[in-house]
């Protein structure tokens, strides 16, 4: 079984939110439902980015450092071209 970091993009304001999961279309489909607290009030969600992780430890520790100061600013750059058009 295979994990997944995952950064969505609000179309309502803009902000990014982080996650990870072990189903990322099924996970992508509840978060455009409304079915996930942290986000239904920000739809609909975008998929901007996402890393595939071999173990669910490995997908959390991501996680964390991508919402980091220091995580933030590696997806800055790695996301430099969509992000400026």
């Amino acid at each position: 079984m295979y994990f997944y970091v995952y950064v969505l993009r609000s179309e309502k304001d803009g902000l990014f939110y982080t996650g990870y999961t072990n189903n990322l279309r099924e996970r992508l489909k509840l978060h455009n439902e409304g079915k996930v607290n942290s986000t239904r009030n920000r739809l609909p969600l975008t998929l901007v980015y996402f890393e595939g992780c071999l173990n669910q430890q490995d997908a959390t520790h991501r996680e964390k450092y991508l919402k980091t100061s220091w995580g933030k600013r590696y997806l800055k750059q790695r996301m430099k071209d969509y992000l400026t058009g």
